[in-house]
C-alpha cells in the first residue's frame, strides 16, 4: 500500500465552457414542449430542470440535423 499524500497540491484547474442553449426546432412538437418547459422551469428558479431541458434537446431524434 503507498503512503497518502503529506503536502498539499496544487488545485487541478478546469476549463470553462460555456455553450448556447439548443434551439428547438421549428415545426417539431417535441422540441417546442421541452424549450416550453425549459422556460417555465427558468422562471421558477429550476436550473435542474433548465439543465435536464437542455440535455432532452440535445439528444432529441437524430431527424433534425
Amino acid at each position: 500500500m503507498s503512503e497518502p499524500t503529506r503536502y498539499q497540491t496544487n488545485p487541478v484547474e478546469l476549463p470553462l465552457c460555456f455553450e448556447l442553449e439548443p434551439t428547438p426546432v421549428e415545426g417539431c412538437a417535441g422540441c417546442a414542449e421541452l424549450a416550453d418547459v425549459r422556460d417555465r422551469a427558468r422562471a421558477g428558479g429550476d436550473m435542474t430542470t433548465v439543465t435536464d431541458c437542455n440535455v432532452f434537446l440535445r439528444r432529441h431524434p437524430d431527424g433534425h440535423e
